[in-house]
């Protein structure tokens, strides 16, 4: 039966018990989790990847600025390290992370070291990027030394992005 393909999360490097929705006391951050794998008719697949950065609900959520930055250099970085597979990355409106999907790309250990590769040149950066006002819609709201901390954070507890819960 059409778009009925079962996926193999085990396969991909996703932990059994971590993929979907998981009880929000339970959530660790920083993580990298699978939200949903959805196959469609012609044998692709759409994955949604959960790329959490603050623990909900502790009063640990991303301001506006750097939530922002941070959009943009995941938006940018993953059109270029993950061209054919990229198709958005959104901010949790919850503000403790961002929403990354992905057409027929799911493993883990890449879409981890294509974040990595992003959140070091957030590191390097001297710009944010997409942050002119002819590229954005509120040009201002950017705190790129906020962005980098955020990145320094995460990067330091690399380690950690696997412990979900």
């Amino acid at each position: 039966m059409p778009g009925s393909a079962i996926i193999d999360h085990e396969a991909l490097g996703w932990a059994p018990g971590t993929v979907g929705e998981l009880d929000h006391h339970l959530l660790k951050a920083p993580s990298v989790k699978l939200r949903g794998a959805h196959p469609g008719p012609a044998g692709d697949t759409v994955y949604c990847i959960d790329l959490r950065l603050r623990r909900p609900n502790a009063g640990e959520s991303l301001g506006s600025a750097e939530s922002h930055s941070l959009e943009h250099f995941l938006l940018e970085g993953f059109q270029r390290l993950l061209p054919r597979h990229f198709i958005g990355v959104g901010v949790m409106g919850c503000r403790t992370g961002f929403y990354l999907t992905l057409h027929n790309e799911g493993r883990r250990a890449r879409i981890e070291d294509a974040l990595e590769t992003i959140l070091r040149g957030v590191l390097a950066a001297t710009a944010v990027p997409y942050a002119r006002i002819d590229q954005c819609g509120h040009w201002r709201d950017h705190d790129l030394a906020r962005a980098q901390a955020v990145a320094r954070e995460v990067l330091e507890r690399r380690a950690a992005w696997r412990d979900i819960a």
